[in-house]
């Protein structure tokens, strides 16, 4: 009764379920969650969705870079699919990368990725088959507006883009040009109304813009790009 009042309480308050129960379900898998870490969404999973249709082998042997990591969602599921792949993420938070380390173990795919402290792709040396990254990209000035779930409770620099939404992407392209192997994909989640702007900035760096795609409520969700040589 106590643990149910405790609940209650915390609801109450406007506390994200996931953080209280500390899971969350993204790809059909379990993940850990916590105040560290962005919670896992829906459409998110568009990101995976895409993948799958770039990469049809499953048997294919790749490298993956996964760019603010957070729980690790997108880079478990990725090697779940993936089952003779390698991947490396990368989080500023070391809070988060312990998460992620514990979700890489949890699903069976810890001895195929590395999990570290970084500054989006500051310290990543090498190229990859393929990039994913959930940045944050909500306006500063729209934070206020968010439910009280998310601006209350979920890490803010996980969910604040700067001025106009745009700081990260602007960071990540020229760094999706080095990292990427000629021919390489890199997959990024965008926010509502972005994705001109977005695809703007991938080519002013010199990636091809491959196809941008909706989530289940037709928002136009994940941008993928190529490197071309």
């Amino acid at each position: 009764m106590e643990c149910f009042e405790s609940v209650v309480v915390r609801r109450t308050a406007r506390e994200p379920l996931a953080y209280i129960t500390g899971h969350k379900e993204f790809w059909s898998l379990d993940f850990e969650v916590g105040p560290d870490t962005l919670i896992p969404r829906p459409e998110t999973e568009t990101i995976i969705e895409q993948a799958l249709a770039i990469f049809p082998d499953r048997n294919a042997s790749l490298a993956v870079l996964d760019l603010g990591t957070g729980t690790g969602c997108l880079l478990v599921a990725f090697l779940k699919e993936f089952p003779n792949t390698r991947g490396l993420g990368i989080d500023l938070s070391e809070k988060a990368c312990a998460v992620s380390r514990r979700n890489a173990a949890r699903h069976g795919v810890g001895k195929r990725c590395e999990i570290r402290v970084g500054d989006w792709a500051a310290t990543v040396t090498g190229t990859f088959d393929v990039i994913l990254s959930n940045p944050p990209y909500i306006r500063t000035a729209d934070l206020a507006g968010l439910e009280p779930e998310v601006v209350c409770y979920e890490p803010i620099p996980a969910l604040d883009g700067g001025p106009d939404g745009l700081a990260a992407y602007r960071l990540l392209a020229p760094e999706m040009v080095r990292l990427l192997r000629p021919g390489g994909h890199a997959l990024v989640e965008i926010g509502a109304g972005q994705s001109g702007e977005v695809a703007a900035l991938m080519l002013q760096a010199g990636l091809e813009v491959v196809r941008i795609a909706p989530d289940l409520a037709g928002i136009p969700r994940v941008l993928t790009v190529r490197r071309i040589a």
